[in-house]
């Protein structure tokens, strides 16, 4: 079953009690909020081939993929060195920042700023500091891609719907 830390909560619920984690969910609503008015649609926490999980997945209008990873705490941000396994897996790689964090580190030769984009969001919304290069996956991994976001969504879907789907095998 996937985790769904970074899942939106629903109206009315307060969210996780972790002020770190409410604080993702927190920048993950505006990022999902800025890429619908680009006609960018991404789940959270999707599962990635390599074991890795990213905190939000997506695909534009194009068809490209797109993974966003969100940092809240400096030490957090700091302390990734499982980041660069993202690439292989997107077309597009944004991090995704709290508002109050510095952004000086992003500039750096370690956090590749020739291959990242940079958003810096809050609860509410979200802006694009530095636009991700487009770095193309290779038409068959795309094809991968899509097709095991697109399942991933669907099935999300008909849980939410019917939680009895839960004990189907997943992803």
């Amino acid at each position: 079953m996937v985790d769904s830390s970074l899942a939106l909560p629903a109206a009315g619920d307060t969210g996780p009690a972790d002020p770190h984690l409410r604080e993702a969910v927190a920048v993950a609503r505006g990022i999902a909020r800025l890429f619908a008015r680009n006609d960018i649609w991404c789940l959270p926490e999707m599962p990635l081939r390599n074991g890795r999980r990213a905190d939000l997945m997506g695909i534009d209008a194009r068809g490209q993929v797109i993974i966003v990873e969100i940092k809240v705490a400096r030490a957090d941000l700091l302390g990734d060195a499982k980041w660069p396994d993202y690439l292989d897996h997107c077309d597009r790689f944004f991090w995704g920042l709290a508002a109050h964090l510095d952004r000086a580190v992003m500039e750096t030769a370690g956090f590749r700023p020739e291959a990242c984009g940079l958003i810096v969001a809050d609860g509410y919304d979200a802006e694009i500091l530095r636009p991700a290069p487009l770095l193309p996956l290779a038409p068959a991994r795309r094809k991968v891609e899509v097709e095991r976001l697109a399942r991933a969504a669907l099935r999300r879907m008909v849980v939410a719907a019917d939680p009895a789907c839960a004990g189907v095998p997943s992803l």
